[in-house]
């Protein structure tokens, strides 16, 4: 079963490759050793742009690759790829390929797509490698287009899944391997910044559980409830960690993101450090880059700029100071302030001219705060090296601590808590990058205890998504911060110098073997795995009927419009416009209600759905009324609807195994 998928694996490599190499020569002179590993994730978001501007001027999405293959054939020919080169970028390649090759062991055990938001994942991802368009056609809304909420994730999975040639439910599963090796790259060219040794420090952040996982496994849950439950810590919210989010396999915009997260981040740091040593052009460059991850995030995941934003403006103002001291000077310090947002957005400015969304409708104070007990099995971790690392200035400034007293008497216990490292980093006023990540992430977990974004969530939920989305960065600030802290603190006391040189040596090779063994020993097919690529492989046993009918319409051509069951949200019913990507009229509503924001339309097409199947003197013209070309009658139509068509008017052009697919007459 794994030899038929070794080709397309093989292709996708090859191509993000093809795109490293390409860029790494135009970021050679700015970035000096840390070029090959930035060129991973710079790459990788430029050919997503280019690619969503060849849709959008009408280009096919593979000639994308063009640009790309013509730099590095030009930096070839200039002889631009020697040995040498080649060899000193070889770290960053296995930094790469070695967190690829776990996730696609993770996937093959666990490749379903099947649970949590696995359906709308894929049938997202579906839609635009069946139609590469700009806005991509909404699979459970026909008629309308994703311009209500971020895809660009599934952008980029659906382009080089296009490329490739590996099919939809096989680039699904290789979104993730993809995500983590460019996260694990960029982290670690972050670790190059911030230490002298134990660069790989940082790296950690995407690995480490929180301390509910400890908790849960002291009382003896199973592994299952052990990931669910350290999610789910903080009542009413969702607190989701770098680890569980790649182990349970959502591809889902917040996880997509991380890899560009860590590239901000490391941009950002770099400039704060380096940006005296840079050339004009080189500073032009850092802004580019800078200005293409920071574009990249509404369109990747749309929570995340707004933390990252305002990081930004003040790393941007941070340079400033230290280089030109908020003046005119010739080193253009204020560029990163004041040039970098306005070129994120133009270089996405179609995508928001398109954005068709709800959004946010306002900020709402926490009626609940969390339980400090809670929120100390969720970040305790961090909290308590930042804690230990401002200790000194504690047995110095003590009388400080009052200002924590403050929240805690207004009823925020779990804010007090965060903010006694947070009183200490400001007092101190270093404000190294360490710090500064520090500050940022404790003002982010500080800020969620008092307010929250308003969505359609409400109720007991209500500060649900805000949690969820605003944690995670707030994870990989105050993990970076705390990883280079616990880095600082080995290299001081020399822990390292007491390993044996032949043992410190063989570390790497055994860390590198029992992490690639790992998904086989810790079980992690959750009851789903079916060794294997193929996301939809399982279908031909639990529903044989259905795997052979998708299949036949995966294949089928032209622009079609489904017409199959409507079940409510997380069930089977949507599952042909899923794994086909042809659009239906109407799928999992409450989805579309979170993007749409009006019930009204949403409802009807529901009821157009269950008129259709049962009352077959309106089945043709109401199923006009919304384009609808394919009519799909399956177990779960039986089930749902007392199915009565007009069986005379309609074309069968599939008929087996339970399943029969009519065609609607024009």
């Amino acid at each position: 079963m794994a030899g038929e998928f070794l080709v397309p694996v093989l292709i996708w490599l090859a191509i993000i490759k093809v795109l490293q190499l390409s860029i790494w020569p135009a970021l050679d002179r700015t970035l000096g050793r840390l070029a090959p590993a930035a060129a991973y994730p710079a790459s990788v978001l430029l050919f997503t742009l280019v690619s969503w501007y060849c849709a959008l001027s009408g280009i096919p999405v593979p000639l994308a690759l063009i640009p790309f293959a013509a730099a590095m054939i030009y930096a070839g020919s200039g002889r631009f790829y020697t040995k040498e080169r080649l060899y000193s970028s070889f770290k960053w390649d296995i930094a790469f390929l070695i967190p690829f090759l776990f996730m696609l062991e993770v996937r093959w055990i666990n490749p379903a797509i099947s649970s949590g938001e696995k359906f709308m994942d894929h049938a997202i991802l579906a839609s635009i490698m069946r139609q590469p368009l700009v806005p991509p056609l909404d699979p459970w809304y026909a008629g309308g287009v994703l311009d209500v909420y971020y895809y660009m994730g599934y952008w980029m999975n659906g382009a080089l899944g296009l490329l490739s040639g590996a099919p939809s439910t096989v680039a699904f599963n290789l979104a993730l391997p993809t995500v983590l090796g460019l996260s694990v790259v960029s982290f670690y060219a972050l670790g190059h910044l911030i230490l002298d040794r134990h660069r790989w420090l940082p790296v950690l952040a995407l690995f480490i559980p929180n301390p509910s996982v400890i908790y849960h496994i002291l009382i003896g849950d199973s592994w299952f409830d052990v990931l669910w439950g350290s999610t789910r810590t903080i009542e009413n919210t969702i607190n989701e960690y770098p680890l569980f989010s790649m182990l349970w396999g959502d591809v889902h915009p917040h996880v997509m993101s991380f890899f560009n997260q860590g590239f901000l981040l490391f941009l950002l740091v770099f400039a704060y450090l380096r940006w005296g040593d840079l050339s004009m052009k080189g500073r032009g460059l850092l802004c580019g880059l800078t200005a293409l991850s920071l574009g990249s995030m509404p369109a990747f995941n749309s929570w995340d700029v707004l933390v990252y934003a305002p990081v930004t403006l003040l790393f941007g103002l941070m340079v400033w100071r230290r280089y030109g001291k908020f003046g005119r000077d010739e080193r253009r310090s204020w560029m990163i302030f004041g040039a970098v947002p306005p070129l994120a957005v133009l270089a996405y400015l179609p995508f928001y001219l398109h954005l068709n969304t709800p959004g946010i409708g306002g900020v709402g104070i926490v009626p609940e705060p969390s339980a400090p007990l809670e929120f100390l099995l969720v970040h305790g971790f961090f909290l308590a090296i930042l804690t230990a690392y401002c200790a000194p200035d504690i047995r110095k400034r003590p009388y400080l601590l009052l200002i924590a007293v403050v929240p805690a008497l207004a009823g925020y216990p779990a804010a007090a808590i965060a903010a006694i490292p947070l009183i200490y980093l400001i007092a101190r006023r270093r404000f190294s990058v360490i710090d500064t990540l520090a500050i940022l992430g404790l003002l982010i977990i500080i800020g969620t205890e008092f307010v929250y974004l308003v969505d359609k969530m409400g109720g007991i939920y209500c500060r649900m998504n805000t949690v969820f989305k605003f944690y995670l960065p707030a994870w990989f600030m105050m993990a970076t911060a705390s990883l280079a802290i616990i880095g600082e603190w080995s290299q001081r006391f020399g822990i390292d110098r007491r390993i044996p040189p032949r043992l410190g040596k063989a570390l790497p090779a055994l860390a590198i073997i029992l992490f690639l063994v790992a998904p086989f020993a810790i079980g992690v097919d959750f009851g789903y795995g079916s060794r294997t690529l193929d996301g939809a492989a399982y279908l031909a046993g639990s529903h044989p009927g259905d795997a052979a009918a998708i299949a036949f319409l995966r294949e089928f051509p032209g622009d079609q419009i489904l017409v199959e069951a409507e079940g409510g949200d997380y069930t089977y019913y949507s599952r042909v416009s899923t794994f086909t990507g042809i659009p239906t009229i109407i799928g999992m509503p409450s989805h579309e209600y979170m993007w749409r924001g009006d019930y009204g339309p949403i409802s009807e097409r529901v009821a157009d759905v269950r008129t259709i199947y049962e009352q077959p003197g309106r089945t043709i013209d109401l199923a006009r009324t919304y384009n609808a070309t394919l009519l799909y009658v399956g177990d779960p139509e039986r089930e749902r609807y007392n199915v009565s068509l007009p069986i005379g008017a309609l074309k069968v052009i599939y008929d087996a195994d339970g399943v029969q697919i009519y065609q609607i007459p024009l």
